[in-house]
């Protein structure tokens, strides 16, 4: 196995890495709306979903995978209500390809965000 860092995206607030690559596949830990610099992005829910994408897209690229290369995301919403909107923004970075999708209600998330998105992708060899 192989730990996954990149600045380009938020440290981990407790003891798990960014991601994980295990023989050709990647896993992310889940990504919260922080910053690389760990400024949280309070704004609604669209705000905060592209900011998760910006993480996630910066750990895919560091562990040599892209969201071309996604088969599974899980998103957590603290609210289904959000969930039109934040399919909106899944959208734009899931056009073409459409990997495998699990989507869930949660009663709290960390630092009580609206969303958090966890991948799991191909590696390229």
């Amino acid at each position: 196995m192989k730990i996954v860092h990149t600045v380009k995206a938020p440290q981990a607030i407790g003891p798990y890495s960014q991601g994980i690559i295990a023989g050709n596949m990647f896993y992310s830990s889940g990504q919260i709306p922080l910053t690389a610099e760990g400024q949280l992005v309070t704004g609604d829910v669209k705000e905060q979903t592209h900011q998760v994408f910006a993480n996630l897209k910066a750990v895919l690229e560091e562990a040599g995978a892209s969201f071309e290369s996604v088969v599974k995301t899980t998103v957590f919403l603290s609210d289904m209500n959000d969930f039109n909107d934040v399919n909106e923004v899944y959208g734009q970075y899931f056009s073409g390809h459409k990997p495998a999708r699990s989507c869930v209600q949660v009663a709290r998330l960390p630092k009580d965000v609206a969303v958090e998105i966890e991948v799991i992708a191909l590696v390229q060899a």
